[in-house]
Formats: structure tokens, C-alpha cells, sequence
């Protein structure tokens, strides 16, 4: 269990009050009901329900709009039990956000994208991350309610960053070596080759509810989708691709005039 964190104070944020081990350990259904004896005799399984119940709380509901009562019902665990575990709203809603960012980093490590040519490489990891958004889209939700916010979350964390290092290790090595067998170009940041990759993707579904409006189209129709997902490998693997060798001029062939 992570080591609880003093709350951030966003806006409309609700600070909860801390439980003791005891008064979580010992509290009870309801007045005069039978303890919560499974989640003291299991606590994982009980902290794994909350986390789970968390997840789908905050990515309907946002932050503000989450309720610790309402995840408490989810789980199926009195309140203070999650007060116990995770000490308040602030740090639950981080380690949701973590383990979030964990599940993806996980995925993408699963691909062994070392063992590909640089090119396939790519196109996985870009397909990848396009059906990981499509699959998952409380991951979406949880990141726009966190930009909301400025990262005031995320930025508290300790493992962040560390769990981002393995993926830019990655794509530099692609990258270093796509380069070197000539199919892509030199001189790619590998953060920014990532913000593109995701960004293609993010965007297209944080808000195709008003780009199906305005443009008058079922941007979430199968074919839709299918369409954009191979439309983002193309512009991803189009900007890899070395610049065409500028062409040299054509010698001149002009037959000289021999007249006087």
C-alpha cells in the first residue's frame, strides 16, 4: 500500500477524514450488524475492489462529480474501510490514475517491440495504442479529468515518471535503429514522436461526439474507426520516412549552334 500523501485541493475537491487501522478494522455493517470480517481476512481482495470500483466511479463521474459513498457501494465495503486503505479522495483517486498509467506501460512491454523491424515495430505499437484507447475508455475519461485539474494529481506521485522511462528507452532504440537501416529519418525526439502517436488518437475520441455533429458523420461507426486507426499509422510512419534525396538537375544536351 502506498504511504498516504497530504490531499490537493482542487476545486469542489471533498477532503474525507482520516479512519484509524481499529475503526476501519472494526466497523460493521450497520447498527448492531455482523463485522466486515472478509475484508479484514483478506485485505487485498477487499483494496483491490475499491480500486476497481474507484476506477469506474471517477471515469463516469470525474473527480468532482465522484462520490466516495457511491464507490463504497461498488465495492461492497463500509466507507471506512476505504478510508482506511486509501486515507481520502485525493489519494485514491492518484493511485487509480496510477495504476491506470501502469496498465498501459504493462501492455506495451507485452509487445517486445525490440524484437521487430523498426517499421512493424511502429505500426504495432500505433495500432496498439488506437484499439488500447478504443478498448479502454475509462483510461480517456480518467485523463481529461486529470488535465482538468493540471496534473495536480499526478504531479505528487513518485512512480510517474519512472514508469514512463522504459517506453522512451524503447522508442529511441527504434528509432536508432530505424535510422541506421535508412527507413527512418535521423534526428526524431522520441517524446514527441509519442505525444503524436497518442495525441492522433486521443483527440479523435475525447471529442467525436462534436466532430460527428458538426461534420455530420458516424465517426464511431466499425468502418470509422477502422479507417482512422490505419490513417494514424499512415501519418506516423509517413513523418518516420526519410526525406526524398533531392534530385539533381538534368545535364544540358542542347546540340551547341555550329553557325557562323
Amino acid at each position: 500500500m502506498p504511504p498516504l500523501r497530504p490531499p490537493v485541493e482542487p476545486p469542489n475537491a471533498t477532503r474525507l477524514p482520516h479512519r484509524s487501522a481499529e475503526e476501519a478494522a472494526g466497523e460493521q455493517t450497520g447498527a448492531g450488524g455482523p463485522p466486515r470480517t472478509a475484508a479484514t481476512r483478506d485485505p487485498e481482495r477487499t483494496r483491490r475492489a475499491i480500486l476497481d470500483a474507484a476506477a469506474a466511479e471517477f471515469s463516469a463521474n470525474g473527480f468532482g462529480g465522484a462520490s466516495v459513498n457511491a464507490v463504497a457501494e461498488r465495492a461492497g465495503i463500509n466507507k471506512r474501510m476505504l478510508y482506511h486503505y486509501f486515507g481520502n479522495k485525493e489519494d485514491l483517486f492518484l493511485v487509480v490514475l496510477e495504476e491506470a498509467y501502469a496498465d498501459i506501460r504493462n501492455a506495451e512491454r507485452a509487445l517486445s517491440l525490440g524484437n521487430l523491424e523498426p517499421v512493424e515495430a511502429m505500426r504495432r505499437l500505433v495500432l496498439f495504442t488506437w484499439r488500447y484507447y478504443l478498448e479502454k475508455p475509462s483510461f480517456v475519461s480518467l485523463l481529461n479529468t486529470e488535465n482538468l485539474y493540471k496534473a495536480a494529481h499526478l504531479r505528487r506521485s513518485q512512480n510517474i515518471r519512472a514508469l514512463h522511462s522504459p517506453l522512451v528507452d524503447t522508442l529511441e532504440e527504434l528509432l536508432r535503429r530505424g535510422a541506421g537501416q535508412g527507413t527512418f529519418r535521423s534526428g526524431v525526439d522520441p517524446v514527441q514522436l509519442y505525444i503524436s502517436i497518442a495525441g492522433l488518437g486521443f483527440f479523435y475520441l475525447s471529442n467525436v461526439h462534436t466532430l460527428s455533429t458538426i461534420f455530420g458523420r458516424d465517426l464511431q461507426s466499425k468502418q470509422a474507426l477502422a479507417e482512422r486507426g490505419e490513417q494514424i499509422v499512415e501519418v506516423i510512419l509517413g513523418y518516420l520516412r526519410p526525406p526524398a534525396a533531392p534530385q539533381q538537375a538534368a545535364p544540358d544536351t542542347a546540340v551547341p549552334d555550329t553557325k557562323d
